[in-house]
């Protein structure tokens, strides 16, 4: 099929479908799943008994609200019962043809299958993101992810049936990757915030000025929340002369689930794919779109393993009105995992809201570690950040300034800011980086 490289949409009529009409859709696809999930999955079978409901209580979006929660403990403790696929999947063996797993950063890895149908749809909504933020069929385009299970990894086979010409690098050393960049010179190219930042600096290290010597027009970055953050995005744009887009994705659903357009205003969700709710992170109550809280997924298409509820452990909002791009589906603006939330002297404090601040310091490099720990029953943090090079202020100054800028834009300022020489913070890595340290023994979870 032969498109319109000149329009901005990958399906036009699917992205700027009136939001009556997509809710619509979104109702007829959640009846349909809800029932499928409870009449091939053992789990949702028992797990909807138990809760006193059924498929056909679903009348209206709303009604969704009367099914249980599950989460990621729900997909572990069912992950092998009965079944090599467990008891929250919904079709045999034999109809898999692909799974990825989890990190386990936050526990034992978990699998998600796809079937052939539930696999096309995937890449096919990675098609939609890679033409939303420009990529076209001229484009050169390097994969610099992850192959071995990860989620992300088949993304790749999206901009291949898009006809942009694909270099499949997964994850490389710096020195090779920058060889690819210089020789091959590609236009748009994936990574993680963290590392597209420290590419771009190792490059500048090794003779090389990112804006001349490659050709890179587009960065995409995912894994970690700073494609979201203006100083994050700035700081990386301002090293390779490229637009930075951020996405978004769960092993559990697709690889990338959202991705943000040319406005740069949040990342528009595949809402054809995937029902949306927000809920209070104490109570679980349900709040209205805009509202901050945790948000839950409900996929409608996913016949594999449905996820109905699924607690995502993401902090976050969805926005519904009209973007200016012209899509109608939601965008979510996202804090950070309720997981990495901690609380200081009654305040909420999201490790990228220190990112934030951090990266606007033209004093610093922009690395950094956060450290929480316990004094007096209660919970502290500290800061730990890199002095650039050149900088002639002394480090008592440099840290009190950091600490000023961290209490105006948090409301509380650290413990202590430990100023480390230009490279003395082992945070810099190949793809996401370790950035927050919890030493409490006291249990604060929320």
């Amino acid at each position: 099929m032969s498109r319109d490289i000149n329009n901005k949409y990958w399906n036009e009529e699917l992205e700027t479908l009136p939001r009556e009409e997509l809710e619509k859709r979104q109702l007829e696809d959640l009846k349909e799943i809800v029932k499928f999930a409870y009449d091939n999955a053992p789990y949702y079978k028992r797990s909807f008994d138990e809760a006193g409901v059924k498929p056909e209580d679903i009348k209206t979006l709303k009604d969704i609200e009367k099914f249980p929660f599950i989460n990621k403990k729900t997909q572990r403790d069912t992950q092998g019962v009965g079944s090599f696929l467990g008891e929250l999947a919904a079709v045999p063996e034999e109809d898999v043809v692909f799974i990825s797993t989890s990190s386990g950063s936050t526990g034992v890895p978990t699998m998600s299958p796809f079937t052939k149908k539930d696999f096309d749809e995937f890449q096919d909504t990675e098609s939609r993101w890679f033409w939303q933020i420009g990529m076209r069929p001229n484009d050169r385009y390097v994969h610099a992810l992850n192959f071995s299970l990860y989620v992300g990894g088949p993304d790749v086979i999206g901009a291949q049936n898009l006809g942009a010409l694909c270099i499949w690098g997964g994850t490389l050393p710096s020195e090779r990757l920058l060889f690819i960049l210089k020789t091959y010179q590609p236009t748009v190219i994936w990574t993680s915030p963290s590392y597209a930042w420290q590419l771009g600096e190792k490059a500048l290290k090794a003779g090389y000025d990112p804006k001349k010597d490659f050709n890179i027009k587009k960065i995409i970055v995912a894994g970690e929340l700073g494609g979201s953050i203006d100083a994050t995005r700035k700081a990386i744009e301002d090293i390779w002369g490229a637009e930075v887009f951020d996405f978004y994705g769960l092993s559990d659903i697709f690889g990338a689930c959202a991705a943000q357009c040319d406005y740069h205003d949040g990342l528009h969700i595949a809402e054809n794919h995937i029902l949306v709710e927000t809920v209070d992170i104490h109570t679980g109550e349900v709040l209205e779109p805009g509202q901050t809280g945790e948000l839950v997924f409900t996929t409608l298409r996913k016949h594999a393993r449905p996820l109905i509820r699924f607690k995502t452990g993401d902090i976050g909002r969805i926005d519904i009105t009209p973007c200016k791009c012209g899509r109608t589906h939601g965008r979510i603006h996202i804090l950070g995992r309720k997981d990495d939330m901690f609380i200081v002297s009654a305040v909420n404090v999201f490790p990228s809201d220190i990112e934030a601040v951090i990266r606007e310091q033209s004093d610093l490099t922009g690395e950094y570690l956060i450290r929480i720990f316990e004094k007096d029953f209660t919970s502290k943090y500290a800061v730990e950040v890199e002095k650039a090079t050149g900088v002639d202020k002394d480090d008592d100054t440099v840290a009190a300034e950091v600490s000023a800028a961290l209490k105006a834009r948090i409301g509380v300022k650290p413990a202590r800011v430990v100023i480390h020489p230009d490279g003395g913070l082992n945070t810099r890595s190949e793809h996401k980086s370790r950035r927050v340290i919890d030493e409490r023994n006291i249990d604060y979870s929320i």
